[in-house]
């Protein structure tokens, strides 16, 4: 399976998440490149969108690698592996003081002026572009779960059967759309694969955010 870009995967997406149209759900996208999609499954249903927060631990030879992931309160996933990739004690310390600065700017740039929208009692449904290592999902689905939603979802158009596996239990159910044996990267199932910048993320909230007109009378 290979999606023209990330929001071909979010209309393919959306309709797996169909049954989920009447309950309203609260969409969370994980930033930065899940927003688009967001935007596009929470018209699809007609839910909210917003934002969850979570920043990977990267690997210190490889800083693309996730290690593990942090959320906005500060609870961290470490996987199994991460001593095996050179994170010490002492790194991993210092990665997550970094990355949670990053996501105090982030939560200040995306929602200012407003709190998160609360998924209390709702289905929320995380949504992310695709599931390498599986960390950043866990935290994300982990930060949601203490906020008491009805049922958590997550929701991807491909992901390595591995990180399958792990992000399950942290999720009521879980929608995947492509669970290849070859798995190498998240951008190899999709033609397009460009980044997605704070600007766009940030005009996408505050679309969403704003008020519908009301129709005038004919």
């Amino acid at each position: 399976m290979l999606f023209d870009d990330r929001l071909d995967a979010a209309r393919q997406l959306a309709g797996e998440l169909r049954r989920f149209a009447s309950s309203h759900p609260l969409v969370l996208a994980i930033p930065r490149g899940a927003v688009p999609m967001g935007n596009v499954i929470a018209s699809e249903l007609q839910g909210d969108l917003d934002v969850v927060l979570v920043r990977k631990l990267g690997a210190p030879f490889n800083r693309e690698f996730a290690v593990g992931a942090i959320d906005e309160t500060g609870w961290a996933f470490v996987a199994d592996y991460a001593h095996g990739a050179g994170a010490t004690e002492a790194y991993l310390e210092r990665e997550k003081r970094e990355q949670l600065a990053v996501l105090q700017r982030r939560r200040a740039e995306y929602t200012p002026g407003r709190a998160p929208l609360d998924p209390k009692g709702r289905i929320a449904i995380v949504v992310d572009d695709g599931l390498a290592t599986g960390a950043t999902m866990i935290a994300a689905l982990h930060s949601v779960r203490t906020r008491l939603p009805k049922r958590l979802v997550c929701a991807v158009p491909v992901a390595s059967r591995e990180s399958l596996g792990k992000v399950a239990t942290y999720a009521d159910d879980v929608v995947c759309l492509h669970s290849p044996l070859d798995f190498n990267a998240v951008s190899q199932f999709y033609r397009t694969f460009t980044q997605v910048d704070d600007e766009e993320v940030k005009e996408l909230l505050r679309l969403r955010a704003a008020p519908v007109p009301e129709k005038k009378a004919s």
